[in-house]
């Protein structure tokens, strides 16, 4: 797989904050009808949780990460 670079693909999709307050132990300081943006791994494992898309892209960029976006 990694030859056709899915080692650093990552997609980063929107996410209503009560989607992940759970797996964050009721820890979120936004209103759960907030739009977070996930970015998750090419297996589908979620690596983060950001408060804006900029955010997301910029941040799986700066780990040498190529961001997609997905809906």
């Amino acid at each position: 797989m990694a030859e056709i670079g899915l080692q650093t693909l990552v997609y980063v999709r929107p996410v209503q904050a009560r989607e992940v307050a759970a797996e964050m132990g009721g820890q979120l300081s936004v209103s759960p009808d907030t739009w977070l943006y996930a970015v998750h791994a090419a297996n589908g494992v979620r690596v983060a949780v950001v408060d804006s898309r900029a955010a997301a892209f910029e941040g799986a960029r700066a780990y040498g990460y190529e961001p997609q976006s997905v809906h």
